[in-house]
């Protein structure tokens, strides 16, 4: 499948390398900051510049990457990439929290009320408006497909094993939610996540967490496999292109989106006027979303289920339920990240059309996700995976050019602990 070999291409060693160097440097720059963050964040103050509220802010970004990844995503990276490839989305997300700093502080940096995020300071930091142009581009795809008809495809598909439902008509209905909920801007956006994000996830995690407890005496088995496969000398045979590291980094970055240069386009809409601020819960979300979430989900699956079958595993808690908790659980994680994803698509969108034909986009883009629901699943990941790497490619390179601007924006705040 021509599809499938370019993605192979897109993340092969080079992308990979390019990932944990440049996490890696980040992380050495800024002293190790993953450690200090639960300190540095109860430090923070409130400012504001009159935007979304802090909350909303972390719950619309949380929005964007607690979608079908923190459960698909994970179950997929065993079922690939086997027990191993969740220690790389551990590393993954740890470099990533870096990663995120870098991007919100270089946001900040070059950000104003014409050019936002990671466009900014591709453009302006690079000095290279066409590498920006492009990279708009991406995200435009990259919005159409991972945040929108990837997330509303699993549902659908969860969804038809539990009833019989016509896939058109559904389209529909999904079509005219998204739109009624896009077209209110940030704001409605934000207070969707606000609403559905925190007991969405508290119930998930609760659920996750009860599981564990039944199958307490098997963890030390568990996190015995995720070291020992990690390094495996089947699983890296390949080198830095090894299957476990591979779908390790690729599903780390389809569920937390560090090093994408989405986080910034959704963190220029807080009210916060502190860029230390708006970095530090950045990196609280990828934590939370990968080091957290997912971690929770793949143990669980480790310990319950044979196939990684999440409605398998939470069958002990839940019994007969279990499978329209799944379903209803992956219903607003998606919910949210199409939502999410649709502002980072139209703040992209709009730098290319020069500020034109957005109500365009918005009628384009809730069609597009809700068509999702009549697509292949196999191809509508490959295809994301393609556009995150693109993504993640160009965002990362500018990442290690800027690293300078990086440190000294953050200087001062971060020797302050």
């Amino acid at each position: 499948m021509i599809a499938e070999k370019i993605n192979n291409f897109i993340w092969g060693n080079g992308l990979i390398f390019l990932l944990l160097l440049t996490g890696t440097l980040l992380t050495l720059k800024l002293g190790f900051i993953q450690f200090r963050l639960p300190f540095l964040l109860a430090r923070q103050k409130k400012s504001s510049n009159n935007g979304l509220s802090q909350f909303r802010t972390v719950c619309m970004s949380l929005g964007t990457s607690m979608g079908t990844g923190n459960i698909i995503g994970a179950a997929s990276a065993l079922a690939i990439g086997g027990a191993g490839s969740i220690f790389w989305m551990w590393i993954s997300a740890f470099l990533g929290m870096a990663l995120v700093y870098g991007e919100n502080m270089l946001s900040a940096r070059y950000s104003d009320e014409n050019m936002k995020g990671s466009i900014a300071y591709l453009s302006k930091g690079l000095g290279c408006p066409v590498i920006a142009w492009i990279f708009a581009l991406f995200c435009v795809f990259s919005s159409l497909g991972m945040g929108g008809m990837v997330q509303v495809n699993t549902f659908g598909n969860a969804l038809g094993e539990q009833v019989n439902f016509s896939r058109p008509i559904a389209a529909v209905i999904i079509f005219i939610i998204i739109f009624l909920t896009i077209s209110g801007g940030g704001k409605r956006i934000s207070s969707a996540a606000q609403f559905l994000l925190p007991a969405a996830s508290l119930g998930y995690c609760i659920v996750c967490i009860a599981v564990i407890a039944i199958h307490g005496s098997d963890l030390p088995a568990v996190f015995g496999r995720i070291f020992s496969e990690a390094f495996d000398f089947s699983s890296i045979a390949g080198g830095m292109g090894g299957y476990a590291v591979s779908v390790g980094i690729r599903r780390g970055i389809f569920s937390n989106e560090a090093g994408l240069g989405s986080s910034p386009i959704l963190h220029s809409a807080a009210e916060s006027n502190s860029t230390h601020t708006q970095a530090l819960w950045s990196m609280f979300e990828v934590f939370f979303d990968t080091i957290f979430c997912c971690t929770l989900t793949a143990v669980t699956l480790l310990c319950a289920s044979e196939n990684f079958s999440v409605t398998e595993a939470l069958s002990p808690v839940l019994g007969g339920f279990s499978a329209s908790f799944v379903t209803a659980e992956l219903g607003i994680f998606s919910f949210c990240t199409v939502t999410g994803w649709y502002y980072c698509g139209m703040t992209a969108f709009k730098h290319i059309s020069g500020g034109k034909y957005i109500r365009m986009f918005t009628i384009i883009y809730s069609a597009i996700s809700a068509c999702g629901i009549l697509s292949d699943n196999d191809t509508l990941w490959t295809i994301s995976d393609i556009f995150n790497g693109l993504m993640a490619f160009v965002n990362i390179s500018a990442l290690l050019l800027l690293m300078g601007k990086i440190s000294n924006s953050g200087r001062d705040s971060l020797n302050d602990f």
